[in-house]
């Protein structure tokens, strides 16, 4: 049983005063409106500068400023966050919110408050393939920690707070309250509790209210859906999400690859050169491939395809299949251009690119199925469902998918298919990715948090604030006479063997030289380093705490050497690591 496992904490939260009730809704009135003012402005300014940008722009001859405008897209980019912000890790705005919740209590930098914004407008409305959803949700988050450091709230609630920021901007930039809610419970692992709940729904819904005040009452896809939906077609939407499952999980495998291949070129300029040519060439041959590529989306899912051909250099044809192969290619390289465009120095998320390749995957899956005799499915319908499947797939986050897409599209007639498609998608991917796209690398890095409590407080805890020094040192050449003094003036009864360079050489337990300490004759007979033993296991500092906890209860150790790059640090102890992870959970539950 693990060293936490006879700890039972029953999770019923002490109640806020009305004064601190007051504080955190009024936060999250100001953290919603600000949130979603800012995806506002976001939307706005990047719908102007992209027709600046793009001005005598004829989409459907080609042209070669295809190849010109990421390049200077990524390198204004670059640019800002390697001289402006000196933070080059942007382009995972989500993963940057996670990684904040996992490790620093919910403390986002304050330049998060504006760079993504920037960023994302200078690498998307230049072409670059990703979309804006996340930089706006790490805008959000960051006015959630911000404004919770500043009022001095506890580390709970600052959590809270992130959520709501993150709820309040998705909301604004989708019109979409409810599913910015699910977002925060199911992607960022806030949890559901109503003490947590209520700030999340009131920052959701002043969100959407600005979007509403400032954009009308208009929904990002304002589609008629022309065919409810029919049992009898209940068989294709489960294919549909079987098929949505093995495209995210393309999309995931993919961007991964992609981006371990260009981070192992050293050199900046190489990267962003290597994706402004990959960028240039795909959307030269496939314009809809520039920028976020709503539009086409839209166009797609409308049935205007033979509009979108004709953009590309691919031949005009109305045959079904030269139409399955032009939306074939789009699915391939979409998820080619988003990737490079990140892992070249864009700013960006995935959450329009998921959507995108939902909808084209919706479509392609549905005219393929009615090329089948007496098989006549309706392709808006699919496309729309596609969209939930590859989002629930790629985020492992079905219920933000059935959600956001229902909203965004009034399409809530269709919830029933939606819920079927985007589960059979979840299930599929779960098959061979564990973690979603945006927690992946956390994960292997032991930096996710997760709603399992034990695992959320280790998460928060690190080796290097545990370490205890008192233990005392002895140079393995030294004597046993030596050893005799150092035990006299020790505190614990574990002494580390160094050599004169301060390498660990192993340890010597008291209680093993019990019967000989007392020998005065034995004192200059026997060296130090014919006492000592190396201990297994060792912990070092980058060590997760969730692996130290496994260490201790394998070892039965009480007492674990922290070393690194062979110096030994100071010990970390069972003791101290319990006492600490039960103050964590205390300030963690609390409410």
């Amino acid at each position: 049983m693990s060293i936490y496992g006879n700890l039972r904490t029953r999770y019923s939260m002490k109640v806020l005063k009305p004064e601190q009730h007051a504080k955190v809704l009024f936060l999250s009135v100001i953290i919603g409106v600000w949130g979603g003012l800012s995806a506002v402005i976001l939307k706005n300014i990047a719908f102007y500068t992209h027709s600046w940008v793009t001005q005598d722009f004829n989409f459907g001859k080609g042209t070669y400023l295809y190849f010109v405008l990421p390049l200077v897209g990524l390198t204004l980019t670059t640019l800002f966050t390697t001289y402006v912000v000196r933070d080059n890790h942007l382009n995972h705005g989500v993963s940057v919110v996670l990684h904040s919740i996992s490790k620093r209590f919910g403390r986002i930098h304050n330049h998060n408050l504006f760079s993504s914004m920037i960023a994302s407008l200078l690498t998307i409305t230049f072409g670059g393939s990703m979309g804006f959803e996340a930089p706006i949700i790490l805008t959000g988050s960051s006015i959630g920690s911000f404004l919770g450091r500043k009022f001095h709230v506890n580390r709970k609630t600052l959590i809270i707070l992130v959520g709501a920021g993150a709820s309040g901007a998705l909301s604004g930039i989708f019109k979409a309250p409810i599913a910015a809610v699910v977002f925060s419970l199911e992607i960022l692992m806030i949890d559901l509790t109503m003490a947590s709940l209520i700030p999340l729904l009131v920052a959701s819904m002043s969100g959407a209210f600005m979007a509403y005040l400032f954009m009308g009452n208009g929904v990002l896809f304002s589609i008629h859906i022309d065919h409810g939906f029919q049992l009898g077609n209940l068989p294709f939407y489960i294919l549909l999400g079987i098929f949505t499952g093995l495209v995210s999980l393309y999309f995931t495998r993919t961007t991964f690859y992609i981006e371990d291949k260009i981070a192992k070129i050293k050199r900046k300029s190489e990267q962003i050169l290597i994706g402004a040519v990959g960028l240039g060439i795909m959307i030269f041959a496939l314009p809809s491939l520039f920028g976020e590529g709503y539009e086409f989306l839209r166009q797609i899912v409308s049935g205007e395809t033979v509009d979108l051909v004709n953009q590309s250099l691919i031949p005009s044809s109305t045959e079904v299949w030269h139409l399955l192969l032009f939306m074939a290619l789009i699915m391939m390289f979409k998820v080619v251009a988003t990737a490079i465009t990140g892992a070249s120095g864009g700013v960006g998320g995935v959450f329009a690119p998921s959507l995108f390749m939902g909808g084209v995957s919706g479509v392609f899956f549905a005219k393929l199925i009615n090329l089948l005799p007496f098989v006549n499915v309706s392709e808006k319908n699919f496309g729309l469902i596609g969209m939930a499947g590859v989002m629930a797939g790629v985020m492992h986050a079905p219920l933000t998918g059935i959600f956001l897409v229902a909203e965004f599209t009034g399409g809530y007639s269709l919830f029933t298919p939606l819920i079927f498609t985007a589960i059979f998608s979840y299930l599929t991917i779960s098959i061979f990715e564990k973690h979603s796209i945006y927690t992946k690398r956390l994960a292997a890095k032991g930096e996710l948090m997760t709603h399992h409590k034990d695992k959320a407080v280790l998460q928060m805890m690190t080796v290097n604030k545990l370490i205890e020094k008192n233990f005392k040192t002895i140079h393995k050449d030294a004597m046993l006479s030596d050893l005799v003094k150092v035990l006299a003036d020790s505190e614990r009864n574990v002494v580390a063997v160094v050599d004169e360079e301060n390498n660990f050489q192993g340890i010597i337990f008291m209680n093993d030289i019990r019967n000989i300490i007392f020998k005065p004759e034995l004192y200059d007979k026997i060296r130090v380093d014919e006492l000592m033993y190396m201990p297994e296991p060792l912990v070092e500092p980058s060590d997760p705490m969730e692996e130290i906890a496994l260490k201790f209860q394998e070892s039965g150790n009480y007492n674990l050497p922290v070393i690194k790059d062979g110096k030994y640090l100071g010990f970390v102890s069972r003791a101290r690591v319990f006492s600490q992870y039960r103050k964590l959970l205390r300030e963690f539950s609390d409410e």
